[in-house]
């Protein structure tokens, strides 16, 4: 006997995602609809997490689910790689050139000691022992995190990247 299975169908996922919408008021896609409405497969969304290019929302339950926002976030991370032939690597090493300490007002003592400022191969949302003005912050939700979902954003971001660079080498 034939079956229909809808997880295949990348618009039935997107269909049950916006009717998910109307009901929360945010589209969140399970990380089997992601990888429909993308094209990979789940290990590759997966893998894109422990990276640290995207952060789904974690419910209770353990499950990932993901918004618009990480849709946008996750094609440009695909064109990066497919189009534009930027390594993971180096696309984790393009957001950590993304100015954190501006987007959050940081004070120059608390930069001069931040790890995500003195750390130049990872976006700050990656590092540990982060400075007392984003110890309370829920990276997910970060303006710094939040703003570079944009491809349009980092494309800026990699045109200032010497400038960043000068920057995070003299703080």
């Amino acid at each position: 006997m034939d079956t229909y299975n809808w997880r295949f169908d990348a618009g039935n996922s997107v269909e049950k995602a916006i009717n998910k919408s109307s009901e929360r008021g945010v589209a969140l896609y399970t990380v089997g609809e992601a990888a429909d409405v993308l094209g990979v497969s789940v290990q590759t969304l997966r893998y894109y997490e422990a990276e640290g290019l995207v952060i789904p929302i974690h419910r209770q339950s353990r499950h990932r689910r993901y918004t618009h926002e990480d849709i946008d976030r996750l094609r440009c991370v695909r064109n990066m790689i497919n189009k534009e032939k930027v390594s993971i690597q180096g696309i984790k090493r393009l957001l950590a050139f993304i100015p954190c300490w501006e987007i959050r007002g940081c004070s120059e003592a608390s930069r001069r000691s931040c790890p995500a400022v003195t750390n130049a191969t990872l976006p700050c949302w990656m590092v540990s022992n982060k400075s007392k003005e984003c110890r309370n912050v829920e990276c997910r939700l970060c303006a710094v995190y939040t703003q570079t979902a944009d491809c349009h954003r980092l494309k800026q971001v990699a045109l200032d990247c010497g400038g960043l660079r000068a920057a995070r080498t003299n703080s």
